[in-house]
């Protein structure tokens, strides 16, 4: 089969999936996910995305029955059902079902929702054409909550821009982007925004600021702004889809290029790692 379902048990093609309508999700986005890829039918990362999930779901007071374990094991086992090993695997708990109310139960229980379809990694190779965005966001941005609506805006402006991603700031001040994380280089320095609440804390950023400290390259992670961005060496987006891309314009001005060598190790590094994790 090329996809899959999954609901609270219950294992379907996703065109054959139905969830409740008291389910939630369907009216809140009460709920957190987590989404990665596989490559030969290995989940590239699981660990750092099933501890991402679970904090998150914490942090909004969402009970999963299922272990950290079990929930891993799962995804694997359906990862092994499809029949192309790239997919895109993506789950997401919602709070539970009931009538609506604002004010949810104590004792609920989260439904889980599991979807996997076929997906590769973008090229990190191949640079990229970022637009700019005011960041219209709550300030719960390090949850990766369903709440997506100001960055479901954004992306659809971007691609009808046919550009790559929305550069999210408040003010002068550089977030993320609309479904990444966004860095720059500047005279030898990895900076990246702070893991506070205005960003989500990619597994991306996070393998990007290892490797550049076992390089020897400085991380910087205090704030930078939108002036700071278009005067970088370099301009880099990372996601669990584009783990590291070059930008080359910026609202149509041309940034970056200046510091190849090091961008290239970043792809390099990055795609190494995947190849590496996910290979038979």
């Amino acid at each position: 089969m090329k996809t899959l379902g999954y609901y609270n048990g219950k294992f379907a093609p996703l065109e054959e999936m139905n969830v409740p309508m008291l389910d939630r999700g369907c009216y809140f986005g009460d709920g957190v996910y987590d989404a990665t890829y596989s490559r030969n039918h290995k989940i590239f990362a699981l660990r750092e995305h099933i501890d991402r999930f679970y904090r998150s779901a914490e942090m909004l007071d969402i009970k999963i029955k299922e272990t950290k374990d079990e929930t891993a094991a799962l995804l694997c086992a359906m990862v092994s059902k499809v029949d192309d090993g790239d997919q895109f695997v993506y789950w997401q708990a919602t709070r539970g079902t009931a009538l609506r109310n604002h004010v949810y139960p104590e004792d609920m229980q989260a439904n889980i929702w599991i979807m996997l379809k076929p997906g590769k990694i973008q090229n990190n190779f191949e640079k990229v054409s970022l637009i700019t965005a005011e960041d219209t966001r709550f300030y719960h941005c390090n949850i990766k909550t369903l709440n997506l609506i100001p960055s479901v805006m954004a992306a659809t402006r971007t691609a009808r821009s046919g550009c790559h991603e929305a550069v999210l700031h408040r003010g002068e001040r550089v977030t993320e982007c609309s479904h990444s994380n966004v860095h720059i280089l500047k005279n030898g320095v990895f900076r990246t925004a702070p893991a506070d609440c205005l960003i989500l804390p990619g597994i991306a950023r996070a393998h990007l600021i290892n490797i550049c400290r076992e390089k020897g390259i400085p991380v910087d992670e205090t704030p930078f702004t939108v002036s700071e961005m278009m005067d970088a060496d370099e301009v880099i987006v990372s996601s669990s889809s584009c783990l590291c891309r070059g930008a080359y314009a910026v609202d149509g001005v041309n940034v970056g290029g200046r510091a190849p060598e090091i961008l290239d190790m970043l792809c390099r590094e990055t795609l190494r790692e995947f190849n590496e994790e996910t290979d038979i």
